[in-house]
This record gives structure tokens, C-alpha cells and sequence, in this order.
């Protein structure tokens, strides 16, 4: 079967300072069958991979002149269990403790929340747990998190439109 490419060009967005997210996934439910999309980026967009991935897209990055990259992402036809709901060290099923700090950073613009996050962590003892309530699933933090070596815990709260991130800090914050 041969595979057509629906072509999204996020460079104006990012470049205006823009968080192209809602769009690359409207891009990605808007295609058919047989079909796959061609991201133009001004930069490698590593975190979505996994999101993709997890909807059953595999992907073929290139950069392009200039530092800009193209990537292709190419159905598979299998969606994996999301990996976005759970840190790989976060321990299902264990308990954690309340939230020592409560954020709601939902009218906040990006990267604000993700800043904010990252910020109160460095303000924590090790064990401890930030809560934060976000407008959507914050896929560039994810990563920064698992870097710094903190856990996190995350999911859509009822309404569908609130997502809810626990983070629990790490000790000498992932050192």
C-alpha cells in the first residue's frame, strides 16, 4: 500500500512562541487510512515520539537546513497502552504521601506550568509530592522529570479538560 503524507508545518507557531501541541494532534485524528504525516519542526520533537508511538505511529526524523527537522510519522496500525500515565520508577500501587504543595496552572500559558513545576521540585525534600493541575497532558515535562530523576503520576480528571500531575521529588533531585 502505498503511503501519502498529510504535510503540518509548525516552524510559525514555535517561532512566534506558540505551543503547536493541539494542533499536530488534531493533524494526527484528522488522518485517513493510508495516510501518515510529515511534521516540519525547528526542532528534533523527541517527546512526541512516545505520544505518537503510543498511538500507534512510528516515526523517521531528519534535520533539515538551518536546524529545522522533518519528521514522518507513519502508522503502524497497533496502539500501545499509554506510557504517559505513569513515571517507569513511579511503583503502581505503592503509596505516596499528600501533597506538600497544591499548583493550579491551568490559565497559564507554555512553558509556565512546566517552569513552575520544575522550580517548586527544586524547593523539595526528597519523598515529597507536588500536585499540579494543567490544561492539558504536559508531554515536554515528562522527560525533564525522568532526567531530574523525580517520579510522577498523571491522568485527565473527570471533566475531560483538567489534567492532574503528581510529582514526587527525588533525592539530591535525580543526581
Amino acid at each position: 500500500m502505498t503511503m501519502t503524507f498529510v504535510d503540518l508545518d509548525v516552524r510559525p507557531i514555535l517561532r512566534a512562541g506558540g505551543e503547536p501541541f493541539e494542533e499536530i494532534l488534531s493533524a494526527v485524528a484528522a488522518l485517513g487510512p493510508g495516510e501518515g504525516l510529515r511534521l516540519l519542526a525547528t526542532f528534533e520533537p523527541v517527546p512526541l515520539f512516545s505520544v505518537l508511538g503510543a498511538k500507534g505511529y512510528s516515526h523517521e526524523a531528519r534535520e533539515l537546513e538551518a536546524g529545522d527537522w522533518e519528521v514522518l510519522f507513519r502508522p503502524t496500525g497497533v496502539e500501545k497502552p499509554s506510557e504517559a500515565e505513569v513515571s517507569i520508577a513511579a511503583g503502581d500501587g505503592e503509596e505516596w504521601p499528600e501533597p506538600v504543595t497544591e499548583m493550579d496552572n491551568r490559565d497559564l500559558d507554555p512553558p509556565e506550568p512546566m517552569v513552575r513545576i520544575l522550580a517548586a521540585t527544586e524547593t523539595m525534600k526528597e519523598g515529597e509530592v507536588v500536585s499540579a493541575l494543567l490544561c492539558r497532558e504536559p508531554v515536554f515535562l515528562f522527560p525533564e522529570l525522568e532526567k531530574r530523576g523525580h517520579c510522577w503520576r498523571g491522568g485527565f480528571e473527570p471533566d475531560g479538560k483538567t489534567y492532574r500531575i503528581l510529582v514526587r521529588v527525588a533525592s539530591q533531585h535525580g543526581a
